[in-house]
């Protein structure tokens, strides 16, 4: 367990913290922008685009770090009741990924049914009969 401290400290720390928090989501959101093209006017592809969502990630999970271990207090907590905390939150990311995957697969379905509704029929050529004989013509039958 941490050590009290008083209002003073703790309002310099939070006021720290949210400056923190403050300059890294700016630094994501310009990130951001730079690399989608809307400031220099150049994306960034290839490796780059990989740079890019590799420090989009980093930066989210150290401002979830630090939201939880600092504004939720879980660093003055003591092991077990942290890890019974965080442990679950596994289970969490592993839904995340498990609700992308199924939402990647219906939306390249969805989009295979929408081009097959697309499909272009061809006409049946002049001359050729259309339809189906309903009733059979008995006159063909040998009887």
């Amino acid at each position: 367990m941490a050590q009290h401290t008083s209002y003073e400290e703790q309002k310099r720390f939070v006021v720290r913290g949210l400056i923190l928090l403050g300059i890294i989501t700016l630094v994501e959101v310009f990130i951001a922008l730079w690399a989608k093209g809307h400031l220099f006017g150049a994306k960034w592809e290839g490796a780059l685009h990989y740079v890019y969502m590799f420090a989009m990630v980093g930066a989210s999970i150290y401002k979830a770090y630090f939201i939880v271990f600092h504004f939720m207090h879980m660093a003055q907590e003591v092991r077990g009741l942290a890890l019974s905390v965080l442990l679950p939150m596994s289970l969490l990311i592993w839904a995340l990924i498990a609700f992308f995957q199924e939402g990647t697969s219906w939306g390249a379905r969805r989009e295979q049914i929408r081009e097959f509704n697309e499909e272009v029929v061809q006409p049946a050529p002049s001359g050729a009969k259309q339809g189906y004989l309903l009733v059979p013509d008995c006159s063909t039958l040998k009887g």
